[in-house]
Order: C-alpha cells, then structure tokens, then sequence
C-alpha cells in the first residue's frame, strides 16, 4: 500500500514514540517508586503516550479509519490523562478536569459507535469498549465516595490507569505487528496487564500496611542521622 508523506511521517512519530514509550514504561515499572526519577521518567513516559495518542487521531481522521485503534486510542488517552491527573489531585479528589474529561470520552465513545457497529468489529473492539465504560462509571461514582477515601484511593487509581495505558499500546502495537493468532495476539497483552495491575497495587497496599504498622521513629534516634 503506497503511502503519502505526510501519511508516513505521522506514522513514523506514532511507531517511534510507541516503541520509546513502551520500553521507558516497562523499565519505570521495575525502579523504585515515588522518587524524583519516577516522577521526572513518568512524566517522559505520559509525553511519549500523548504524542503517540495524537498522532493516532491524526491518522484515523486524516489518513486510514481503522475502529478498533481508534476505540484503543479513546481508551489510553483517558486512562493516561486522568491517571495523571489523579497525581495532581491526590487526597482532594475529582474536580472539573475530571469531569471534562470524562464528558469529553463519553462524547468521543457515542461518536465511535456507530463505526463499531457498522464494521462488525470483533471482540477486542467491544471488550476496550466495555472496559472504559466501566472505567468512566468508576470515575463518575467517585464523586459520591466519603471525601478521606480519595487520599488512599489516588494511588490504586493512578497505578491501575498509568499501567492500563502502557499495556494498551502493548495491546495495539501486537495487533499490528502479529496477524496470525488474532484476537490473542492483542488480548493477551491486556490480561497480562491485569496481572501486572493486580501485584503493583498489592505491593503498594502491602507497603503502606507496614509503614502504617511500624512504630513512629523516636526523636533521639531521629538525631542520630
């Protein structure tokens, strides 16, 4: 299939700064958490996944309207923008970029269906579907939980959408490069997400029930350093 320049430099940025954002991602989820590098690498991480996200609505309006990675890109960019947001909001919870935000992926999900429909998509476009359905639901009930909630609830949030959007782009970026062995080949890369999901908040629960466990640091210790 010939491509267009402009066709082909958007689609050289949207692989490039996939493959960059993948590999950084990946790596972050090995290092220490809640230090200066994670945050100043996260921040790296989230760039790449924007740009990537862009240039993917780039090519689906302008170049070749594909569903299933445009449900896919709905999806990472709201998973990413809100779990960077959670960041910025912590213990005070959802506020009006949260609702713009999820009025703007309702909109923008209304708007798909159509196409999903018309293309008899398979699985993995009504699956990404359902899955920020039940995404946006959370974050709509959230408005509604007692308010100390938000400051232990932030953390899961932001751990589950940061690592939902890393292991989505896995996901597209599997269906493109493997055609054999559809729709696996992307499903796959989704439930080992869940996996990696399900243990990075354990930990996270399991280090803040021990912190909160331990015995408060005396002051003469506390002098000693």
């Amino acid at each position: 299939m010939h491509l267009s320049l402009p066709h082909f430099l958007n689609l050289a940025l949207h692989i490039g700064a996939g493959i960059a954002a993948i590999i950084l991602g990946l790596a972050l989820l090995l290092r220490a958490k809640g230090t200066s590098a994670h945050c100043r690498q996260g921040r790296i991480v989230v760039h790449l996944t924007l740009l990537v996200c862009a240039t993917g609505v780039i090519g689906s309006v302008f170049f070749r309207f594909v569903p299933l990675f445009a449900v896919l890109t709905l999806l990472v960019s709201y998973q990413l923008l809100s779990g960077w947001h959670a960041v910025c909001t912590k213990a005070a919870g959802p506020n009006r970029i949260d609702a713009l935000l999820a009025a703007c992926a309702a909109g923008w999900a209304f708007g798909l269906l159509p196409a999903l429909l018309a293309a008899e998509t398979g699985v993995v476009a009504y699956s990404t579907m359902g899955a920020l359905a039940l995404l946006l639901a959370y974050d709509v009930a959230r408005w509604c939980f007692p308010q100390h909630w938000h400051a232990t609830l932030w953390r899961y949030e932001h751990i589950y959408k940061l690592v939902a959007s890393l292991f989505g782009m896995l996901s597209a970026a599997s269906g493109n490069l493997l055609r054999v062995g559809q729709p696996w080949s992307q499903l796959l890369p989704s439930l080992l997400g869940m996996a990696v999901i399900a243990v990075c908040i354990w930990r996270e629960h399991h280090a803040r029930s021990r912190a909160a466990l331990s015995p408060p640091e005396s002051d003469w210790r506390r002098s000693l350093r």
